[in-house]
């Protein structure tokens, strides 16, 4: 399961257009395509990579922690299956989503001092992807 790359970050914001066009102006990043989320959001490209995912808190995803405003970070992969194998190895909690639109697999767990990530994966690859508690 080699990492290839750091992603994206996502940060959440009280203030989707402000943030939107701070990105656009100041950074010179452009906002591009997004999945069908069911909450507020935009992602800001450099080329052709999205490289900051904001989110609205107006509207937040079930996994909102209002403790964090660098709500994760993500990681490219391939290996999917033995990626998910490790993780149930380790005995450490993970729960997998498929991005809508895009198909991307999304492997989501949290580092020993809470952090959230994932480790996305192409569409290609597949595995079971039932969330995992850690405890068999």
């Amino acid at each position: 399961m080699p990492v290839h790359k750091l992603d994206h970050v996502n940060v959440r914001t009280d203030d989707l257009p402000r943030m939107i066009a701070f990105h656009e102006r100041v950074l010179g990043l452009k906002q591009g395509p997004r999945p069908g989320f069911d909450f507020p959001g935009a992602w800001m490209y450099a080329g052709e990579q999205a490289v900051v995912h904001l989110i609205g808190t107006e509207a937040p995803p079930a996994e909102y922690r209002p403790d964090q405003g660098l709500e994760h970070y993500a990681m490219g992969a391939t290996g999917l299956a033995e990626f998910l194998a490790l993780l149930r190895a380790e005995r450490v909690p993970y729960y997998c989503r498929v991005l809508p639109d895009f198909g991307i697999r999304q492997v989501n767990l949290h580092d020993p001092d809470g952090n959230h990530l994932h480790v996305d994966f192409p569409a290609h690859e597949q595995a079971d992807l039932t969330d995992y508690d850690g405890d068999s």
